[in-house]
C-alpha cells in the first residue's frame, strides 16, 4: 500500500532535488554530550499521553492499566509514575512558521493565535514561549510563562522577518525550504536539550516539502546519508525529551492526497531499503514523537487550545534498553490502555546502540 500511493503521489507532485539527500546533518547538542548513545543513556523513557474520547487528558489509571511493549515484548524491569496536573515538569514552544506558509497564512495563524490568548480568564495550563521559523533558522522567545497577556505581548511585539522563495530558488525552492526547516528544528531541539524535564513544540506548519508526497530515487550512499540523519533526529530528541505536535492550518482546503500521505511513513525504519525522504517530514516526526497532527480547518485557535489543555497530565515509563550487537538497531515501541474510549500517544521507537 504505501509503495502504491507513493507512486501515486509522484505523478501528481514535484520531484525533489537529489541534493536534499547530500547534505544531511544532525542538531548541534550542548558539548558536554558524545555519541548518541551515551547522550540517550541505557535507559528508555516513554511519555505517554491518554486521550478520552472527547480530547480531554484521562487521568488516574494505574500501571495494571497499561500493556508496554518493546519489539512486541514486555520490557525487564519496567518503572511506571502518572504525572497528575501541576506534578510535573513541562515547558511549551509554540512554533510560528514562516517559511513554508503564505504570508497571509501567518498573518492568519498570528490572528487566531490573539484570539486564543485573549480569552477571558485564561491562564495557560504550563509555562509557555513562542519561537519563529524564519530564512535565519529559529528565532526563539526567550523564557516562559503562563501569563497569557504577556504571551500575547510578546507575539505582537515578535518581527516575523518572512521569507518568500520563488521557483528560481532551488527547484522550486524546495531545497532551500528544507534546509532551512531542517536548520530551525535542530536548533530548537538543542535548546530543548538545555531545559529540565518535558518539553512540547506545537509547531504551527503544513510541513516543509518532503511531506508534498514526493518521491526521489536514491543510491546507496543516499540511502546510507538519509538513514543517519533519520536515526540522529528520533535519538536526539528522544534525549532532549521533545514531543512535537503539528497544527496544519491548511484545514479542508488542501489536498487530501498532501495531507495524510505522511501516515505512510510514521512506523519507524529499520533498514536501509525502506529509507525515504518523507520518513523526515514534519508530521512524520511528530507522530514518531508520541504527537499528534491536527487539522486545524482554519480554526487554529482552537486547535492549539486543545492541544495545550491535553498536555496537564501524563504518565512516564522507564526500562533498560537492551544491549545491541550493531549500530542503530531500531526498536518498536507500543503502549496500550486497557479502557474503552481512549487512544495513547507515545514514542513509536528508538534506536539502540552497541555499549561500547
Amino acid at each position: 500500500m504505501r509503495t502504491a500511493i507513493r507512486i501515486l503521489a509522484c505523478g501528481l507532485l514535484p520531484f525533489a532535488s537529489l541534493a536534499l539527500a547530500q547534505n544531511m546533518h544532525s542538531p548541534t547538542l550542548p558539548k558536554a554530550t558524545t555519541t548518541p548513545a551515551a547522550q540517550a543513556g541505557r535507559e528508555m523513557h516513554l511519555d505517554v499521553d491518554v486521550d478520552a474520547k472527547d480530547g480531554t487528558p484521562v487521568t488516574g489509571l494505574a500501571q495494571s492499566d497499561f500493556t508496554v511493549l518493546d519489539n512486541n515484548a514486555a520490557p525487564d524491569g519496567l518503572t511506571f509514575k502518572a504525572v497528575g496536573p501541576g506534578q510535573g515538569k513541562l515547558e511549551v514552544i509554540i512554533v510560528m512558521d514562516a517559511v513554508n506558509s503564505t504570508f497571509q497564512t501567518v498573518s492568519y495563524e498570528q490572528q487566531q493565535l490573539e484570539k486564543y490568548l485573549k480569552k477571558p480568564g485564561l491562564k495557560l495550563p504550563n509555562p509557555t514561549s513562542l519561537a519563529y521559523v524564519t530564512d535565519k533558522g529559529a528565532e526563539i522567545q526567550k523564557g516562559f510563562t503562563q501569563d497569557a497577556g504577556q504571551l500575547e505581548l510578546a507575539l505582537e511585539k515578535i518581527s516575523t522577518g518572512l521569507r518568500f522563495i520563488t521557483r528560481n530558488t532551488g527547484y522550486w525552492g524546495n531545497d532551500e525550504r528544507y534546509s532551512t526547516s531542517f536548520k530551525a528544528l535542530d536548533q530548537m531541539i538543542s535548546y530543548c536539550s538545555g531545559l529540565p524535564g518535558r518539553k512540547v513544540l506545537i509547531w504551527v506548519s503544513p510541513g516543509w516539502p518532503l511531506m508534498s508526497g514526493v518521491r526521489t530515487e536514491l543510491d546507496g550512499t543516499q540511502e546510507n546519508e538519509v538513514f543517519k540523519q533519520i536515526v540522529a533526529e528520533s535519538t536526539y530528541m528522544r534525549y532532549a525529551r521533545v514531543t512535537m505536535d503539528d497544527v496544519n492550518p491548511r484545514g479542508l482546503n488542501s489536498s487530501l492526497l498532501s495531507d495524510y500521505y505522511y501516515q505512510e511513513f510514521t512506523k519507524g525504519v529499520s533498514k536501509l531499503s525502506d529509507v525515504y525522504l518523507g520518513d523526515l517530514g514534519l508530521q512524520v516526526l511528530a507522530v514518531q514523537s508520541g504527537g499528534k497532527v491536527v487539522e486545524a480547518d482554519n480554526d487554529i485557535s482552537r486547535s492549539v487550545a486543545q492541544l495545550m489543555d491535553t498536555t496537564s497530565s501524563w504518565y512516564e515509563f522507564n526500562f533498560p534498553m537492551p544491549t545491541a550487537e550493531k549500530p542503530n538497531v531500531f526498536h518498536s515501541t507500543v503502549v496500550k490502555v486497557d479502557k474503552p474510549d481512549t487512544k495513547t500517544y507515545t514514542r513509536v521507537g528508538y534506536y539502540d546502540q552497541p555499549s561500547k
